[in-house]
């Protein structure tokens, strides 16, 4: 699943360059991260209509929503009314389960390409092809 997230990240950013990064470090960061390493393994993320410790709802969004909403903007208290308004917008996304392997096949295509694996997780074991894991301002200059 990493991997696909990765080749996906890539393309995005590939495709939207001022928009998006998949750059892990945040030094080289600019517009919206994709975060390909919420995909590796053990990791969480806050699943839809889930209540974050913040008392906010984890609120799926219509498309045109995007550009205006915060994350202020779903507490939990109240947040019937939107659901009530908007309806279940994950409905039905069970039944459109979709294939990685055009995604996989990106992967391996950027690999050859010469991308090496992007850095993993701080407290992941280094992984065979791994990039260096310490930022670009502080490697040493050879």
């Amino acid at each position: 699943m990493r991997r696909a997230a990765l080749a996906l990240a890539r393309e995005v950013e590939r495709r939207h360059p001022a928009l998006a990064t998949s750059a892990w470090w945040k030094e080289e960061r600019h517009g919206v991260f994709i975060d390909y390493n919420q995909n590796a393994r053990d990791r969480t993320v806050a699943s839809a209509y889930s209540v974050r410790q913040t008392g906010l709802v984890s609120a799926p969004l219509r498309w045109e929503e995007v550009p205006t909403v915060e994350p202020e903007d779903f507490p939990m208290q109240g947040f019937t009314d939107r659901y009530a308004d908007v309806g279940d917008l994950m409905e039905g996304m069970n039944q459109a389960a979709g294939r990685l392997d055009g995604l996989l096949e990106l992967y391996d295509e950027q690999a050859q390409s010469g991308k090496e694996d992007a850095p993993w997780p701080p407290h992941f074991p280094k992984q065979p092809g791994e990039p260096p894991r310490m930022q670009p301002s502080k490697r040493r200059k050879r």
